[in-house]
């Protein structure tokens, strides 16, 4: 696959990416993506609504043909628009290049089934977003798949579960709702060893606190619903390769599946991406602050945040990542559902919302017996899982006090 289109598309890109090394992450954010000089000196990229591409002889049709995905062919393959997005989010995690899908459950789907065929075993981290578990249990099992879960601490015992027939080893790394960070340097290592691949579910960092590729990670999944667009008004997902190779791979599935992503989306995560770090920095500030106050109150047994020695694999988020965003979960202490209930009915500020990322605080149940199957989930009490948002910290934390008052019976 050569990259002629590409090329033509950016003309000044290897330039410039060669510039940007020499500055900061930060400037970076604000400039990739972008191209004004193509764009008629406009700073943000056009939103390209398209379906039918016409060409002008052709000859300019079947040679567009033979590169098409690598220059504007047809809408579904992606726009300017989507092009300029996906420069961006692979700029970020600091990949080859990204692919554009409809969510961030399409991510880890199609990601999933371009390395996996009939026969094929999948070793899957037990901490698993739900659906990706879902779709295992069902269609990769109706594909003849084999999926095992494992412990997301396992670390280098991993190789005890390698199979033969072992493919991909996907992590996710903070867990959904229980946070354990996962050793990714041994488990890329022994994969590796084994010619498996490995996926990370790399949402919680945002491709900002955590660079998969310097880990030698071979496919990073974004769901860029959540912190990329920012704003709750976006569903997105992105799959970042770190080889031409897979990349290409991951581009002849998702033109086989027709998945396509709307260029109003991709105009509306690129701008959410100029704010990022600004916004990550007051998520991060924000959160922390409320999980600190969260730990002295006598109502919460744990705080699985992973800045806080509490959280399962503490040491490595140390070793391995720069930052936190603003998502946790707490341990209560052995309260009733019906208290619990009472606590979440009547909050303020922390609304109760699947989804996180955006400027809104959220918080809700979960019961994570009910997701485990390689290990057992042993805790005081429910969990809850919280994402602080944008408001003001100590509005928050009075909402949360009210809260836990109505959650022990006390008078407000």
């Amino acid at each position: 696959m050569d990259r002629m289109g590409w090329k033509a598309r950016h003309p000044n890109h290897d330039l410039r990416l060669n510039m940007d090394k020499k500055i900061n992450f930060d400037t970076r954010l604000v400039r990739t993506g972008s191209d004004p000089k193509n764009q008629k000196g406009v700073i943000n990229p056009p939103v390209y609504r398209a379906s039918t591409v016409i060409f002008p002889t052709v000859k300019a049709m079947k040679d567009a043909e033979k590169i098409k995905f690598d220059t504007t062919f047809y809408g579904v393959l992606g726009t300017p628009t989507t092009f300029a997005l996906e420069d961006a989010m692979a700029e970020i995690e600091g990949g080859y290049r990204a692919v554009s899908v409809s969510s961030g459950l399409a991510a880890i789907t199609t990601a999933l089934i371009t390395f996996l065929k009939s026969g094929d075993h999948l070793l899957m981290v037990d901490s698993v977003y739900g659906p990706t578990r879902n779709f295992c249990n069902t269609t990769l099992k109706n594909f003849g798949i084999e999926t095992t879960y494992y412990d997301p601490l396992i670390g280098t015992k991993i190789k005890e579960l390698i199979k033969p027939e072992t493919k991909i080893i996907f992590t996710e790394s903070p867990g959904s709702y229980t946070f354990e960070i996962q050793n990714i340097p041994a488990i890329v290592k022994i994969a590796h060893e084994h010619n498996i691949k490995v996926i990370l579910d790399n949402t919680w960092s945002a491709g900002y606190y955590f660079k998969p590729f310097d880990y030698s990670v071979d496919i990073s999944i974004q769901a860029t619903t959540k912190y990329q667009a920012g704003h709750a008004d976006v569903i997105l997902g992105h799959i970042i390769a770190k080889t031409k190779q897979d990349w290409f791979e991951l581009k002849l599935t998702t033109g086989a599946l027709g998945q396509a992503v709307a260029p109003d989306v991709c105009y509306l995560a690129l701008r959410g991406i100029r704010t990022l770090s600004v916004r990550l920095e007051e998520h991060q500030k924000n959160a922390i602050e409320v999980a600190n106050w969260l730990s002295k109150r006598p109502e919460v047994d744990t705080i699985l945040h992973p800045a806080f020695t509490s959280c399962p694999g503490h040491e490595i988020w140390q070793r391995d990542f720069t930052g936190s965003s603003g998502l946790f979960s707490i341990i209560l202490k052995d309260f009733s559902t019906k208290q619990v209930n009472e606590m979440l009915d009547h909050m303020d500020y922390f609304a109760m919302g699947f989804s996180w990322g955006g400027f809104e605080s959220l918080i809700v149940p979960c019961d994570p017996t009910k997701i485990r199957s390689a290990t057992k989930w042993n805790a005081s009490g429910p969990l809850l899982r919280i994402h602080v948002g944008q408001e003001d910290v100590q509005d928050l934390i009075k909402d949360l006090e009210r809260g836990l008052n109505r959650l022990s019976g006390k008078k407000i």
